[in-house]
């Protein structure tokens, strides 16, 4: 494993810590700006447009470490025995497929947020697709507790 390699995939996990944080301030200030009936105001918009960029920011150091992953470079040389194994399967295909759908909800939530018309709705829509793209996340992280996929929490 290279020493940028190793650097990038520590920045990954770190960062994803982060924008864990953001994605959840996000999704709070969107709960509660729908419920309570709060303006939709500049910090809020700001918070949106925050987790669209430390998403793509995260999206970036993925697709780097996924075209230089020793595992995945298996998964798609040896995809016959590679798909039988936790650990390339893991990375190769479930990662990769859940976390860019992921950034993809995101993407469009924030894009279907900026369009709306009442603050109501921009909460709602807010709240939904970010929360959607906050399941597939929590399915997809490398948690500790996989036998062979698992990755430290730091």
């Amino acid at each position: 494993m290279s020493p940028f390699f190793s650097i990038l995939l520590h920045a990954h996990s770190g960062f994803r810590w982060l924008l864990l944080i953001i994605l959840l301030v996000a999704i709070y200030k969107a709960f509660t700006g729908n419920t309570g009936n709060k303006p939709f105001t500049k910090s809020d918009n700001t918070l949106r447009l925050l987790t669209v960029i430390f998403t793509h920011l995260q999206l970036i150091i993925g697709l780097i470490l996924y075209i230089q992953s020793p595992l995945v470079k298996f998964f798609w040389g040896n995809p016959g025995t590679a798909i039988t194994q936790e650990a390339p399967m893991f990375f190769g295909l479930f990662h990769f497929v859940f976390m860019l759908l992921a950034v993809i909800f995101i993407t469009i939530g924030s894009a279907k947020t900026k369009k709306k018309h009442t603050d109501k709705e921009k909460f709602k829509t807010m709240r939904n697709w970010f929360l959607a793209a906050l399941i597939i996340i929590l399915l997809a992280i490398p948690w500790p507790y996989l036998p062979t996929a698992g990755r430290a929490l730091f």
